[in-house]
């Protein structure tokens, strides 16, 4: 028999051999208990205690809200509020995004500040001048409101399908005479017309007032957004009947004519007819004669 055999008998001897424990009272050296054990024994019941305890442990930890308090550990509420504040500030990045897009055609409708891009559309257009160039004699009102007829005087006008037709029925601000027309050349993108101090300004259509303040060089202004992406600019008033935020309906007071601001040179009302972010000659699609 080898040397290495030997060793192994005699650690396996050791493993299986018994040993007594006895409990002894300490003062009259009694014995109380025996119990026999082996190394064996010791070592199962040590590896067997030391599972249980583990799966004690690790059940508190996997099913009890102890888990939280663990540093570092992400439950699954945490994920899920994250996932939530995640889709939220996505939408709410979306909505500034497209406020910040409505707030600056707001301000380029009360600047006048325009600039275009879409030259595109002005080379395909030069071959119509000549067409573009016809005069127009009575509009209707349901038939016109999204023809843009460009030309190169007017050549701010964007381009839109002539076949497009609307439903929606205008009515002009206010009748009087014009005393200055639409001029692109001039970067006076409306109309004034003249009017006697106070005489009502009326919405040309059913809309929200979306701006309703005074303003330095053209007195106290009033902006309203209507359907199909309208929006229409009272400026030079005396008064607002409206305030932001109203809902109004075609034909409804909404100011005063007046001749306030640093640039009105006179009783009257200025008035701009925007499509899409684009300035319209609104003597196209109105007609401001009192007869």
């Amino acid at each position: 028999m080898s040397q290495e055999e030997k060793k192994g008998k005699r650690i396996l001897r050791k493993l299986l051999n018994s040993y007594l424990v006895m409990i002894i009272d300490e003062e009259s050296f009694e014995e109380q208990r025996q119990i026999r054990v082996s190394r064996i024994k010791v070592i199962f019941l040590t590896l067997l205690f030391l599972g249980i305890f583990s799966t004690f442990i690790f059940s508190i930890i996997a099913y009890t809200p102890i888990k939280t308090l663990i540093p570092g550990y992400d439950s699954s509420e945490l994920r899920k509020k994250a996932v939530k504040n995640l889709f939220l500030t996505d939408s709410l990045i979306t909505l500034y995004n497209r406020n910040i897009l409505y707030l600056n055609s707001v301000r380029q409708t009360l600047t006048e500040d325009i600039s275009f891009q879409d030259s595109e559309i002005f080379t395909e257009n030069s071959d119509k001048n000549t067409e573009s160039q016809q005069p127009f004699t009575e509009p209707i009102l349901e038939d016109s409101l999204l023809r843009a007829f460009v030309s190169q005087q007017d050549k701010y006008n964007p381009k839109v399908n002539e076949e497009t037709k609307i439903n929606t029925i205008l009515f002009p601000p206010a009748l009087g005479a014009i005393s200055q027309p639409f001029n692109s050349n001039e970067s006076h993108y409306a109309v004034d017309i003249v009017l006697k101090k106070g005489t009502p300004i009326k919405a040309i259509a059913d809309g929200t007032v979306i701006f309703s303040e005074w303003t330095i060089e053209t007195g106290f202004v009033i902006i309203m957004e209507h359907s199909l992406g309208i929006l229409s600019v009272y400026k030079h008033n005396e008064s607002l009947s409206k305030k932001q935020g109203d809902v109004v309906l075609a034909g409804e007071v909404i100011a005063s004519a007046g001749n306030t601001g640093e640039l009105s040179t006179g009783y009257h009302l200025h008035f701009e007819l925007w499509i899409d972010g684009y300035p319209m000659n609104p003597e196209i699609f109105f007609n401001f004669s009192k007869k």
